[in-house]
């Protein structure tokens, strides 16, 4: 019999019991009934950000930090969202950063799936923040991936880019977005 892979509480056909961690162990006793539980109960990880603001629009300035301190009171603005204000951070770059990461984590899961070793995976997201009536959108982002697989040919490897850009969570989370484009490099 099987049981989610969650170290939580799984609903059974016999009602509710605390799954065993990890729950393979359970499974190798042969304890744990078929578990009922959705991936909607349990989701896989939730991660939060958070921003301090002061001050008005274009003159204020605020703070971005993550929960993993990571980003921990990284300064934005408008000069550097708009302007040429080097030493702050800004949406975009934050977003293109996730896309970028994202994509080539699903990459990389989905050759390791394949049975292909990635030597090394680059990439890279261009974010566009365009003018939209009286306000602005992103109306494009471009990934650029350049990988070292030995043993992935050209086709699987495009086949391969191509659905972890259309799968990975990011992409999927960035559906508004017009225009998602991919250029991916194979090197030997």
């Amino acid at each position: 019999s099987l049981c989610c892979a969650f170290p939580k509480t799984c609903r059974t056909n016999q009602g509710t019991q605390r799954a065993l961690y990890p729950p393979r162990r359970a499974l190798l006793r042969g304890v744990m009934e078929p578990c009922l539980s959705t991936a909607k109960e349990h989701p896989m990880s939730e991660k939060s950000a958070s921003v301090h603001w002061k001050g008005a629009g274009k003159t204020g300035q605020g703070q971005i930090s993550t929960e993993t301190g990571a980003l921990n009171k990284a300064p934005y603005g408008f000069g550097s969202r708009f302007g040429d204000d080097r030493k702050g951070t800004n949406p975009e770059e934050i977003v293109g950063a996730a896309h970028a990461a994202c994509f080539t984590m699903a990459f990389a899961f989905a050759c390791e799936k394949a049975g292909i070793a990635t030597q090394t995976i680059d990439t890279t997201a261009k974010v566009r923040l365009a003018k939209e009536g009286e306000g602005f959108k992103i109306d494009r982002i471009a990934l650029t991936l350049t990988a070292s697989a030995p043993g992935l040919d050209k086709a699987q490897f495009q086949k391969i880019a191509a659905d972890a850009k259309a799968n990975c969570p990011l992409s999927k989370a960035l559906t508004g977005v017009p225009e998602v484009t991919l250029e991916a490099t194979l090197v030997q």
